[in-house]
């Protein structure tokens, strides 16, 4: 039909060649119509379920009932049955429109539609999963969920085909940004029942909060004004603090007659920055201090604030203005922010007419905001542009409250106890400024204020009846109240940790317990025996290794710590059990068990592959200066030039030129390349640190996609290099903490990915110099980034063994896992992974001195090889790499063997032993092996090693079809041998896809 309709105007001269016509999808009318019916829907003083619409000509409205009584509210989402028989015509859609309603005047939903309070325009109401996200600052606290009162309907289409698109939230007009949240399924594992820990403090404590990433550090807050940091794996308590005023002589003068009244003070609150490198306290009287933490547990001043007259009764971090900031409330009646760096104040909020009790900052998209409440039960919200309140409405109980909203922040919850001693959890409604549910299970007369916390969004707990109950968030009634083994006080202080395995409260004798579920109990017991095999020490195949120090060459952007020695006994740097208990659940959640019966083993290598320099073509390229070693060794993407950075900060480039024998000008084993240098002999060196040895930093190192820019850090800043002059173009990133992984955005040179000493990764902009986000998960440095451009994620790895699956759109984690140990291999391994896609861009390339392995997009394991440390023969592998063509990996080792793997099935296709490209005299002195291998570009059989000894070598096979051994060689996972010389074995374990 719009195809003829265009064909009729054009066909008037008028019109011919003056019109444009915007492409329309066939189903954009219906879409339209859908809309109107749906929004027309939503204003009916009296909507039926099944509305009865006969014309677009005049607004719809269903009429009344018999009766006159209206329908029953209903919470469904808008996706109704198929209209009654007699009904409008069904018109297809892509899923009804947004849906409009005024606000209730107490709405908590309406309150950002204008500066002024009377809210005089309407409200997006929010709808269900399927509908369009408002884009308007008006309905940004609200959830996915139909508001109370509207009856569930939908217009749907004849066409099946269409119907289906609708039902799975596939369609092409429509986007999809709601949160579902679907019943969930309890199990009594998930539950924390187990005491697997009972600390004493010494004195009553008042408040506790579990470190954002390290998930076994607890801060401490007591009633005599101390504050401690326990490491509650290993029972030690890292830090204490007690009271005292950094600087009296700054006191105020209410302060100083207070504290002459009565000079005892308590802890009210303490909590972590969102970053874990800041914590804050707030005192019973004035004071509000402010802590830096590093990860070795010191505890530094940086922060004392004289902020409220009397208690401060509450204190917590936000972000307004992209800012970091400290909010605080009081006895005052008053709500402060402070700027967190410097301590100015920031904004006041004045309007309760009572103490403030607690401060709940929160965001929805770009609009931050505050919830407070006061011991008169007013709940009120505040906008940092405007000082006064946006919302007053009464919390159940009319007495103190806490807010607090669950981990992905689309759910509020209260809780809360009146003088009378009824205590009330409920979830509120935030698109109608009114309670949801109401939780049951409390004790009739509550000794105290119940406090409460929750979840991996799905569990509330709190503390009432000398117990401890738990609620499923979609479910009023209590799971199950838990006594901890008694000692509890009647109403118990808790805190979860982030990651929800443990949970902390308080007892009644001076001390916390913490409580475990199944995760919780596995996270416990890993922490004991890597305690008890740290105190056993190394055993001595472990001391016979060397540490990991490698690459996975031009595509995976490795950074290599500096090479190992065989004086260094141990093989990966220490772990202590304070990093341990950072370490994500998922290691013990993810990991399946390896399937090692009925699969092919590679029983064994022999030196008969390739063992003397005639089996293989093989350059070492010429050096003038060989000091260091090659920690980094990266192909051009043109592949006509090879880049390595060395161990002491200096980059090498090698050119190779056109020529009869080379007419590409293309790397190869056959022709000598040229060191190349600019006219004025300059040298691409980077930052150091000075406080570091270049040997003892991490090495990174990435290309720009046309060769022009080589972006690089040894331990010190950042450094842009033009590789045509070796000039410096910017330097940043200014450590601590040190970059030690690299990564250019598929689609934006100017965006950089950029994994840190600290676990970090910072998304970073060049052009504008500014990081746009910091992504945390890991628990140790990271060693390795690689992007997908089809899948449009960033999959990170790192020193803990972890894998991070990142969305590239909105930088959100979608998945974790810890890597699998091998069979006979303690289990959680540790050291450096690396990390590089396959040319399909689905599957993944993960390398560990232990293993290397092919993950698919899920982060299933689908096959690995794994060297033997039973066998005093094997070595580790130094690092792994695809062909560029995908269906090879070439993996190092630390006794300086090559192995050429097949893809598809991780066997060994063939070794290149060390004496096959090795001078004899570095075969027969101290060891040399390669450190990093990388792969040319366009080139599947050419590969180039950069030693220990800072040489660097390019090799090819010699056979007519230029391919390294032959599929045939193996029978049954063995290689033939004509040589008795040992040489590493491995053991081969393949996974079948799952």
């Amino acid at each position: 039909m719009l195809i003829e309709l265009k064909k009729l105007i054009e066909a008037n001269p008028l019109f011919r060649d003056k019109l444009v016509f915007p492409s329309f999808k066939s189903s954009r009318l219906r879409t339209l119509i859908n809309q109107s019916l749906n929004w027309q829907h939503q204003l009916c003083k009296n909507p039926r379920p099944n509305p009865d619409i006969k014309t677009l000509f005049m607004d719809h409205s269903c009429s009344p009932t018999s009766n006159g009584a209206r329908p029953p509210p209903t919470n469904s989402p808008l996706m109704g049955p198929i209209p009654k028989a007699g009904a409008f015509p069904p018109i297809g859609a892509h899923g009804p429109f947004q849906p409009v309603v005024s606000p209730t005047p107490g709405a908590i939903a309406g309150w950002m539609s204008s500066t002024n309070p009377s809210l005089p325009h309407a409200a997006m109401a929010a709808g269900s999963p399927g509908l369009v996200q408002p884009s308007s600052a008006a309905a940004f606290l609200k959830h996915p969920r139909t508001p109370t009162g509207v009856t569930g309907m939908d217009y749907q289409s004849a066409d099946s085909e269409h119907l289906k698109r609708i039902r799975i939230g596939q369609s092409d007009e429509v986007s999809f940004s709601g949160v579902m949240h679907t019943p969930n399924v309890c199990s009594q594992d998930d539950l924390h029942k187990v005491v697997v820990r009972t600390l004493n403090q010494g004195s009553n404590v008042m408040s506790m909060d579990f470190h954002p990433q390290q998930q076994t550090i607890l801060l401490v807050g007591t009633n005599v004004g101390d504050i401690s940091l326990w490491e509650v794996g290993s029972r030690e308590r890292l830090a204490h603090k007690p009271f005292k005023f950094w600087d009296i002589s700054a006191a105020s003068k209410p302060l100083q007659t207070t504290l002459l009244n009565d000079a005892a003070i308590s802890v009210n609150r303490c909590v972590w920055g969102p970053d874990g490198l800041m914590l804050g306290v707030a005192f019973s009287k004035h004071i509000v201090q402010i802590y830096t933490y590093n990860p070795t547990g010191e505890l530094r001043q940086h922060l004392e604030i004289d902020a409220h007259v009397g208690g401060v009764n509450d204190i917590a971090f936000a972000h307004p203005n992209k800012q970091l900031c400290i909010v605080t409330c009081g006895d005052d009646k008053m709500i402060k922010v402070w700027d967190a760096g410097t301590g100015r104040r920031q904004y006041t909020f004045e309007g309760h007419e009572a103490p403030v009790y607690s401060v709940c900052p929160h965001y929805k998209e770009n609009i931050q905001f505050i919830f407070s409440t006061a011991i008169d039960g007013k709940i009120k919200a505040w906008l940092y542009d405007c000082l006064r309140s946006r919302v007053d409405y009464d919390a159940p109980g009319l007495w103190c409250t806490m807010m607090a909203y669950s981990a992905d922040g689309t759910r509020l919850f209260s809780c809360g106890t009146s003088k009378e001693g009824e205590s009330h959890l409920v979830e509120w409604n935030e698109s109608e400024g009114a309670i949801k549910r109401t939780y049951s299970g409390f004790r009739k007369r509550s000794l105290g204020v119940v406090q409460f916390d929750t979840t991996r969004n799905r569990f509330l707990a709190a503390g009432d009846d000398f117990q401890i109950k738990f609620w499923d968030m979609d479910n009023t009634n209590m799971l199950i109240a838990v006594d901890a083994d008694g000692g509890l006080p009647a109403s118990s202080r808790l805190r979860f940790n982030k990651e929800g395995s443990l949970l902390a409260v308080t007892t009644s004798d001076n001390g916390f317990k913490i409580l475990a579920n199944n995760d919780g109990v596995r996270l416990i017991r890993m922490l004991e025996s890597r305690a008890i095999d740290k105190n056993r020490g190394p055993s001595e195949a472990i001391n016979s290794k060397p540490l990991l120090g490698t690459s996975l060459g031009p595509f995976a952007n490795v950074s290599p710590v500096a090479a190992p020695t065989q004086e260094r006994p141990d093989r990966t740097p220490p772990v202590s059990v304070s990093s341990l208990g950072t370490m994500d659940n998922s290691r013990l959640l993810d990991v399946k068990p390896r399937i090692l019966d009925d699969v092919d083993k590679i029983s064994s290598w022999k030196t008969s592959d390739i063992v003397d320099t005639t089996q293989l073509k093989v350059l070492r390229l010429p050096d003038s200066i060989t000091a260091g070693k090659v920690v980094r060794l990266i192909y051009t993407n043109s592949g006509l030039a090879l880049l390595a950075l060395v161990s002491n900060a200096v980059h090498k480039l090698w050119k190779w030129q056109r020529s009869e024998r080379n007419p590409p000008g293309k790397a190869t084993a056959y022709v000598v390349p040229q060191l190349w240098q600019p006219p004025n002999g300059t040298l691409m060196s980077n930052d150091v640190n000075d406080g570091k040895s270049a040997e003892e930093c991490a090495a990174c190192i990435a290309l720009s996609k046309n060769d022009s820019y080589v972006m690089s850090a040894s331990g010190g800043k950042v450094s842009l290099f033009n590789m045509m002059t070796f000039k410096v173009m910017t330097t940043f990133m200014s450590p601590p903490p040190a970059a030690t992984f690299l990564a250019f955005h598929p689609q934006d040179n100017n965006i950089i990915a950029i994994g840190m000493e600290d676990s970090s990764i910072q998304i970073y902009n060049v052009r504008v110099d500014e990081v746009k986000t910091k992504l945390k998960g890991h628990q140790n440095r990271i060693t390795g980034l690689a992007f997908s451009q089809t899948l449009n994620v960033l999959v990170s790895s790192g020193a803990d063994t972890q894998l991070c699956v990142w969305s590239i759109d909105g930088w959100e984690k979608k998945k974790s896992r810890f890597i699998q140990a091998p069979a006979g291999r303690q289990s959680p391994l540790v050291g450096e992974t690396k990390v590089q896609f396959h040319n399909d861009q689905a599957n993944l390339l993960v390398v560990h001195e232990s293993q290397i392995a092919i993950y698919d997009s899920k982060l299933e394991c689908l096959r690995s090889w794994s060297w033997s440390a039973k066998d005093t023969t094997t070595a580790p592998i130094s690092s792994a790499i695809y062909s560029c063509d995908g269906l090879l990996v070439y993996a190092s080792f630390y006794d300086g063997s090559v192995g050429v793997f097949d893809v598809d099935s991780l066997r060994i296709r063939c070794r290149i032993s060390p004496s096959a490209y090795l001078p004899s005299s570095a075969v027969s002195t101290s060891p040399v092996y390669p450190l990093v291998i990388a792969a040319h570009p366009s080139e599947p059989s050419q590969i180039a090693l950069g030693m220990s000894d800072g040489t660097v070598y390019v090799a090819e096979p010699l056979d007519v079809e230029h391919k390294w051994g032959a599929q045939s060689c193996q029978d049954n996972g063995s290689i033939p041998s004509n040589s008795s010389n040992p040489s590493p074995s491995g053991q081969a374990s393949e996974l079948p896809p799952r």
